[in-house]
């Protein structure tokens, strides 16, 4: 299938409504653990003001700042949010995304990922797409349970890095999205998860684009299918 007619297959099943996340229709199954916001918290309020605003349907204004409150508190919200989503998301379709399946991980023909974590892996390795999303999905768990970078308690500060690491994780969490839509959006499709994919992808690139979180160039493997989602929305 060519890049565009692919495109056009994907846009025509298109249906932006806001998903039930916790649908009981839904499989609840997740390839991490969930990470939960300590409720009481005020990082847990601003989840609860997130989820009120994406109820309206109008995601531009569900990603914007809430007047008053701190930028990289917002972001570590909205961040762990969509590491939750991702991996609900990517869970449903475990089965189909094996190593004989996808021996490298990759988001269509043009783009191959390798990984590196600066620690474990220094030097960046080819891997199939299943090993290369749990060592992702570990990184960024790992990231979000540390209270020096993502505090939750009231009065800790942010580190100064934030910014930077927060960025690095949104960059890699996209490419799991990219992979879903290259390589098994069929799948999706029979799972009747593609509203939920959609629109959870659309949510995502509204907040990026808002704070400037990820560069144009990583965004270039769905840039096609970006530009068709927030045409309308400008």
């Amino acid at each position: 299938m060519s890049s565009l007619a692919f495109l056009q297959f994907l846009l025509s099943s298109l249906k932006l409504f806001l998903p039930l996340f916790h649908s009981g229709s839904r499989s609840s199954k997740t390839f991490k653990p969930k990470k939960n916001i300590p409720e009481g918290s005020h990082q847990y309020e601003l989840l609860k003001h997130a989820e009120a605003t994406l109820g309206s349907g109008n995601l531009r204004m569900a990603v914007m700042l809430p007047e008053g409150e701190d930028l990289n508190e917002w972001v570590a919200v909205n961040t762990v949010d969509f590491f939750n989503q991702i991996n609900m998301l990517y869970g449903t379709i475990t089965d189909f995304c094996t190593e004989e399946s996808c021996p490298v991980m990759s988001a269509g023909p043009k783009y191959e990922y390798h990984w590196a974590d600066g620690t474990n892996i220094k030097k960046p390795i080819k891997c199939s797409a299943p090993k290369y999303i749990d060592y992702l999905m570990t990184w960024v768990q790992d990231q979000l349970d540390d209270e020096t970078l993502f505090p939750s308690k009231i009065g800790v500060p942010f580190p100064k890095n934030f910014m930077s690491v927060a960025k690095t994780i949104l960059k890699r969490l996209f490419r799991v999205y990219a992979h879903i839509y290259h390589q098994h959006f069929d799948p999706v499709i029979q799972l009747q998860e593609e509203a939920h994919l959609n629109t959870s992808f659309k949510h995502f690139i509204f907040f990026v684009q808002e704070f400037n979180l990820i560069d144009r160039r990583e965004l270039a493997p769905l840039q096609e299918l970006i530009e068709k989602l927030t045409s309308k929305d400008r």
